[in-house]
């Protein structure tokens, strides 16, 4: 099956917690101007709510996925205190 090279590069929320190598989970996309779901598959498990960021797509709807977080998080603030 194509991959979705959409989806690609994209964040997301897992609506079901990814179980690693025993199974996939559920993640919820914001793209091509709406949400989709994906099954979602990651190397180590990952919890219901994780945001995460689609690494790879398998094609039939199914990505691949690892924890994201935002990196203007780690500033903790500063970036509100430049003027």
């Amino acid at each position: 099956m194509a991959q979705d090279e959409a989806v690609i590069g994209c964040t997301g929320e897992l609506l079901i917690a990814t179980r690693g190598s025993a199974g996939p989970g559920e993640i919820l996309v914001r793209v091509r101007g709406g949400s989709e779901t994906f099954l979602a598959w990651s190397q180590e498990p990952l919890p219901l709510g994780a945001t995460v960021l689609v690494v790879d797509s398998r094609g039939c709807r199914e990505v691949d996925v690892i924890k994201w977080g935002d990196p203007l998080d780690t500033l903790g603030g500063l970036a509100a205190d430049v003027d």
